[in-house]
């Protein structure tokens, strides 16, 4: 892969050279699916979900599912109105002016580096715990723990991922049909054995499903439901990913914000399920199997699959690697075009407006996320021993960030026809408010929350807790960048953007 295969697309209107009408509405939920990661996800954040509120994780989960669907109704009608593959960037400079939209653009494009990051760590450590049960040498889990080794084999995974992310929606779309059928149906054989072992009296626990587990007033404090909920939103996060991709999709007005609905909803059928069977499995203890053991809380299913599905067991470890892989892939798709869009309209470098003239995608931008997102990776992982936890809770307060500035931009961008109407009340005013405020509260909780050092994995620096450094640095970096690409082009900052074409780089 090479940037000097790269041009500028011809700039007019919002024709941005991508290709057109290469995912239909199938295609989009499933690159949804994939970038959500339901595999790796649970793995990675059951343990310090249920570490926060216990028995509350349905209520939680459902509680993180609401402004989800809030959220995913407000970006349906902006890309109604808008489709543009610089989403946030783009309906935030729209509606709330060049700063502000360029700050919301940068939410999306460090949530989805810390997203890089951590899917490939996760798919580090699958790949060597399935080599290790296909050898049966449990040496060979170990390497994981190994810096040099586990930063070199990060790499790889990442520019594979990103090589065939540079290759096209139609390379993409085939890669991710079969990736996501098989952690679907491994994820539904899991449950489905948990409920049996259950059943049969033979689970670490056993517990009885009850009712109250789906109160989510039964969380013990405030912040303990903001920082569970903070882990929710992480979950759920990527379905946004079929909104990038709008440019690409058949029916750009209204396919990409039926699959955003469309995949939140099947998520959370799923989510129930899973957490249901492996909270009756195994519970929320800090002994043995318990979801409360600072042990397995890293990689849940990694401590889980034997007890749960005995010898085949490597089918999970299968699965939340190819999970991590195919998400690592998909999720390039969301920052290589919020760059190509903020390159195009002149809030970054125009060479981040360059597509690749043979694939039609924004391959510089591809390239400048892979490089990013490794980079980081590799420093975090020398700097704290517990990045994989670090950049979850991190990334679950950019997505509160970045979803609520896009949510209160449809509130304000329709604020003349809101009210026309009870259905554009809802979708136009209601939903994307309530969803918007929400998630900004979850956002000022878990940041103001995050500054003890305890918090999180209790990984500090100076007294002050990792994942506050993170967030707020991140925040303030994106400051600086910004007031740089001020110096450099100040044009597009100095436009108020009220019509319905954002200007364009010359």
């Amino acid at each position: 892969m090479s940037t000097s295969d790269i041009e500028a697309p011809a700039r007019t209107g919002t024709d941005k050279g991508l290709s057109k009408g290469a995912v239909g509405l199938l295609g989009s939920v499933v690159i949804g699916v994939s970038c959500i990661a339901p595999a790796y996800t649970l793995s990675a954040a059951l343990g310090p979900t249920a570490a926060e509120v216990g028995t509350s994780l349905p209520a939680i989960f459902l509680v993180g599912f609401l402004p989800m669907l809030l959220v995913a109704l407000g970006y349906q009608q902006l890309n109604r109105a808008m489709p543009d593959s610089g989403t946030t960037f783009t309906w935030g400079s729209k509606a709330f002016g060049p700063w502000l939209g360029w700050m919301g653009g940068w939410g999306l494009l460090a949530a989805t580096i810390l997203g890089l990051s951590n899917l490939a760590g996760v798919a580090v450590d699958f790949l060597y715990l399935a080599l290790a049960q296909l050898t049966g040498n449990a040496a060979i889990a170990e390497l994981t723990r190994n810096v040099p080794v586990n930063v070199a084999t990060c790499l790889v995974f990442v520019a594979l991922a990103a090589w065939i992310s540079y290759r096209g929606m139609e390379t993409t779309k085939a890669f991710q049909y079969v990736l996501v059928a098989f952690q679907a149906v491994v994820l539904l054989w899991f449950s489905f054995a948990a409920f049996g072992h259950v059943a049969a009296g033979t689970a670490y626990e056993g517990l009885t499903v009850r009712a109250e587990w789906f109160n989510p007033f039964g969380v013990e404090s405030f912040s303990a439901f903001a920082a569970g909920v903070s882990l929710s939103v992480f979950v759920y996060w990527g379905w946004d990913v079929v909104l990038t991709i709008n440019e690409e999709t058949k029916g750009a007005a209204t396919t990409p914000g039926k699959a955003a609905v469309t995949t939140i909803f099947v998520i959370v059928a799923l989510y129930l399920t899973i957490a249901l069977a492996v909270l009756t499995f195994s519970g929320v203890s800090d002994q043995g199997l318990g979801m409360g053991n600072e042990e397995i809380q890293e990689n849940i299913f990694a401590a889980l699959a034997g007890p749960v599905m005995g010898p085949f067991a490597i089918l999970m470890s299968l699965a939340v690697l190819s999970s991590s892989a195919a998400s690592l892939q998909s999720t390039f798709v969301s920052p290589a075009r919020t760059m190509l869009a903020m390159g195009y309209y002149g809030a970054l470098p125009p060479e981040f407006a360059r597509v690749t003239p043979r694939y039609q995608t924004p391959g510089y931008a591809t390239v400048a996320a892979a490089v990013i997102s490794a980079g980081f990776y590799a420093v975090m992982r020398v700097v704290s021993e517990n990045v994989l936890w670090d950049t979850i809770t991190t990334l679950g307060m950019m997505v509160c960030f970045y979803y609520g500035v896009t949510a209160l931009a449809c509130v304000w961008y329709f604020r003349r026809e809101a009210f026309r109407g009870a259905k554009n009340v809802f979708t136009k005013f209601l939903a994307p408010l309530l969803g918007g405020i929400l998630l900004l509260v979850f956002f000022g909780q878990t940041a103001y929350d995050s500054m003890d050092p305890e918090y999180g994995s209790g990984s500090q620096i100076g007294g002050v807790g990792l994942v506050f450094l993170l967030g707020v640095g991140i925040l303030l970096l994106g400051v600086a960048v910004m007031l740089v690409q001020y110096r450099r082009n100040p044009a597009f900052f100095r436009e108020r953007f009220e019509t319905t074409e954002l200007p364009v780089l010359d």
